[in-house]
């Protein structure tokens, strides 16, 4: 962008005499030297000599208040001054330094050239003062004609300068307010597209979910075919007894001899079945009763009759259901021991804490390599929270490996034995409780991994409680 060059000058003197000198070092040729030029060249055929270099257009102020009006008044008709000459001792008014702080505190931008033969005030008094030495010149009387013609010259120009400089500092400031506009947009994108890897990250725990009630059907099936193989078993040799009793039965319907009937109670042993039927009804009653309780600690593990929302739940009764479900993960792994403290019902979603629980302890049976180990579960209490852990004797976590335990998909497990979904899921649960995970390891000791719950749940936690799926 380019602007008409700015050769406005305001001269601040007390002297007429020096305007006059001014005006005819600076002024422009006045109209009738202009047509007497003109009659000269078309009587005696010389030739106009013009100059392409703009005229200066001066101003002229005796007293410093004058100067400041004149100033205002051109910052308010949008033709400021480029710079001004002004003397240094203008009695009875404002002197030279008073006069330039005023007009600075008008416009900041102009130019000003001290004009003096000697000044009352020191001269590092004066720059101390005005402090401006970047737009502050000294021209000391009696001055060259040449000396004021170039400096009005070079700071007009100087002006001009600056001006263009400050109109590309404004566009500049333009672009970077188009910039931050973009990345603000830009911004309002990313946001979106966290939102919706989120709702994301909620599908994949529902996969995950699924891919863990998955992992435990087949132990499920185990704990189960386990009681129902005996019950079958037992049912069978009942029939063989049964058989037995009937066909004394029938011999003592016949009316035999009480000789040959006692033979056949002997041959039969009835005495030994008197005592070993009872005994095969209670084993039989003991693992339907064991198969009622497997199937009741799935329920109490997944939940699956209860609503999705924040509850009063024991942890101790969720642990214990949660290690019968995966008691045949565990089993021949390690060794569980309980150390339970006193816990007060937590406020939380029970199916996604014993999904917790079952990543940590089945976590914990599988760092234990070939060598059988030992898994310890703690819980305990303050005035506000909850807490749990779950401790091993087992490998223990490298301190490389300890920060990425629970992002998404990492996993130290061979291909095909892991998703590396368990730790990250079990985070998020604890997040969306308002609650701490924290992991305590090394390499050859083992590890401890403690979950802190809050006893008590915020409104906003209530509210979306199906962000992580059970």
């Amino acid at each position: 962008m380019t602007t008409a060059p700015n050769r406005r000058i305001l001269l601040v003197d007390d002297m007429p005499t020096i305007h006059d000198d001014f005006r005819k070092i600076l002024a422009p040729q006045s109209a009738a030297k202009s047509a007497l030029d003109a009659t000269r060249a078309a009587l005696f055929g010389d030739e106009i000599v013009t100059s392409d270099e703009a005229p200066f257009e001066l101003d002229s102020a005796y007293q410093g208040q004058e100067g400041l009006a004149k100033l205002q008044a051109s910052l308010d008709q949008g033709r400021p001054y480029a710079m001004a000459f002004v003397d240094m001792r203008m009695p009875p008014g404002w002197d030279g330094v008073e006069t330039i702080e005023r007009l600075w505190q008008t416009d900041p931008r102009l130019q000003v050239v001290i004009c003096t033969a000697y000044s009352d005030t020191p001269w590092e008094e004066v720059f101390q003062r005005l402090d401006a030495r970047d737009r502050l010149l000294i021209l000391k009387k009696p001055f060259d004609n040449i000396e004021v013609r170039q400096l009005a010259q070079a700071l007009t120009a100087k002006w001009q300068m600056t001006q263009a400089l400050a109109l590309q500092i404004d566009s500049l400031e333009a672009a970077v307010e188009e910039r931050t506009r973009k990345l603000t947009q830009a911004n309002e994108a990313l946001q979106t597209e966290i939102s919706e890897r989120k709702h994301l990250q909620a599908q994949l725990v529902q996969q995950g979910n699924l891919a863990s009630i998955g992992q435990l059907a087949a132990g499920v099936a185990h704990e189960i075919n386990n009681p129902i193989g005996f019950i079958f078993s037992n049912f069978g040799t009942l029939e063989h007894y049964l058989d037995h009793l009937f066909r004394l039965l029938a011999a003592h319907e016949r009316a035999e001899p009480a000789a040959s009937l006692r033979s056949l109670y002997e041959e039969l042993q009835i005495d030994y079945l008197k005592e070993d039927v009872p005994m095969l009804m209670r084993e039989s009653k003991d693992g339907i009763l064991r198969v009622r309780q497997i199937v009741q600690d799935l329920k109490d593990f997944s939940r699956v009759d209860s609503a999705q929302q924040f509850q009063p739940a024991q942890l101790h009764q969720g642990i214990d259901s949660t290690l019968n479900v995966v008691a045949n993960e565990i089993r021949y792994q390690a060794d569980v021991v309980k150390e339970y403290g006193q816990l007060p019902p937590v406020e939380c979603l029970a199916s996604q804490i014993n999904q917790v629980v079952m990543n940590l302890v089945v976590n914990a049976a599988h760092a234990m390599g070939s060598n059988r180990g030992r898994i310890v579960i703690r819980t305990g209490a303050t005035a506000d929270e909850a807490w749990f852990e779950v401790a091993d004797n087992g490998s223990g976590i490298p301190p490389e490996v300890l920060p990425q335990i629970f992002d998404p998909f990492f996993t130290t497990k061979p291909v095909g034995k892991g998703t590396g979904l368990g730790l990250s899921l079990s985070y998020g649960i604890v997040q969306k409780h308002r609650g701490r995970i924290s992991v305590d390891s090394e390499v050859g000791r083992g590890t401890t991994f403690r979950v802190t719950l809050p006893l008590r749940q915020t409104a906003e936690a209530a509210e979306t409680p199906d962000l992580v799926a059970a």
